[in-house]
């Protein structure tokens, strides 16, 4: 029996229902790899950063996340170059989806027990995703934002419902802004932290900052800016 088609499955109705000891025998996930590219790249190396946004509250099949990752994945490689770029899949499918199998061969009527005890068997995995959130970010050098825009369109047909294409104003994968990281740096304040980069604070003991040679400041870097849209 095959697959039903992501309609069955896409509208959040109950609780979350993970793997767990008590449901066992789930299969494994579509997606295996959720970083593509040159996900080893500085954060310094890539400022642009798009991303792909649910607008709806509804479930993505690990299947339709494979499949986006893969649209979107090829096309970069293939108008950017495979170490321009760092894609990342923001949801991970954990909610299990459940199917009752019926027989459909000759006397399956004797045989099957029609809605009673009609609870489910593991079937696939799906990821609960909510309005607004993330679904897939791209990181890349300005002059390839038009070809990141373009890849995440063609991952939109991948998957059901409606999303948004969001042009980031943060530096990277980073939650700073383009102005505010660009000054910190020349201040200092930052330090690489992988694809991310950690602020330095004024926070904690100065004797212990001063033996580790970690800059002390006048003035704290943050001056409550509130960023629009959730910091996208």
């Amino acid at each position: 029996m095959g697959r039903r088609p992501a309609r069955c499955y896409r509208q959040i109705k109950n609780k979350p229902y993970p793997k767990s000891r008590y449901c066992r025998g789930v299969p494994d996930p579509k997606i295996r790899i959720y970083d593509v590219g040159a996900k080893k790249a500085s954060v310094d190396a890539f400022p642009l950063c798009v991303h792909m946004a649910s607008w709806e509250k509804e479930n993505v099949s690990s299947e339709a996340l494979e499949a986006a990752r893969i649209a979107a994945n090829k096309y970069m490689v293939k108008y950017a170059g495979k170490d321009a770029f760092h894609l990342r899949i923001r949801v991970h499918p954990f909610h299990v989806l459940r199917i009752n199998k019926m027989l459909s061969c000759a006397g399956a009527d004797r045989l099957q027990t029609g809605m009673r005890g009609a609870f489910g068997k593991p079937q696939g995995l799906c990821a609960r995703v909510a309005i607004g959130q993330i679904l897939l970010s791209i990181r890349c050098r300005d002059t390839h934002s038009q070809v990141a825009q373009e890849a995440l369109r063609r991952a939109k047909f991948k998957i059901a419902g409606r999303q948004k294409i969001v042009v980031s104003r943060n530096w990277g994968f980073t939650k700073y802004a383009r102005e505010d990281y660009k000054q910190w740096k020349q201040e200092g304040r930052l330090t690489h932290d992988g694809v991310n980069a950690k602020l330095i604070q004024n926070h904690g003991r100065l004797n212990a900052k001063v033996a580790e040679g970690i800059n002390v400041f006048e003035t704290p870097a943050m001056d409550k800016k509130v960023p629009l849209h959730g910091g996208a």
